[in-house]
């Protein structure tokens, strides 16, 4: 082999995980139920805090401050605050979080397309815990 044609392996310490576990903060953000609303309303365009906590149901305004801010933090959300009295902040998605819009679409539209499913399987399931539940009561009752 040549100089340049060096061969390379893995060696004994490396770690076939690394790759994953290397994006779990990045999918423990995108994957989160809060910010998968927040990008998905100011996929709309730029909105104040009050229009997005209108928009979102059931979040807490601890909880919107927090996922706008770490959404800020990862680049996804722009913040900007205008000098006006009383003092205006519009958020809005960067390039890389409208970059993340499409594939939130298509996961919008796999969970929509598959729920009756899942339910189904729900369902199902309760039914089988339920019959095992009482083959088992049944076993174990005193007789």
């Amino acid at each position: 082999m040549s100089d340049t044609n060096i061969p390379v392996r893995a060696t004994e310490t490396s770690d076939p995980h690394e790759g994953c576990r290397a994006v779990v903060p990045t999918l423990a953000r995108i994957g989160d139920k809060w910010t998968v609303m927040v990008v998905g309303t100011l996929s709309n365009g730029p909105m104040r805090y009050n229009q997005i906590a209108r928009l979102i149901e059931g979040i807490s305004q601890r909880m919107l401050t927090l996922t706008l801010k770490g959404l800020e933090q990862d680049g996804l959300v722009s913040r900007t605050m205008y000098p006006t009295i009383p003092p205006r902040v519009d958020y809005e998605l960067t390039g890389l979080g409208r970059s993340l819009i499409v594939p939130l679409r298509s996961l919008h539209k796999w969970a929509v397309e598959h729920q009756p499913a899942m339910l189904a399987a729900r369902e199902a399931f309760a039914k089988r815990e339920q019959q095992s539940g009482l083959r088992q009561a049944r076993f174990t009752d005193p007789k």
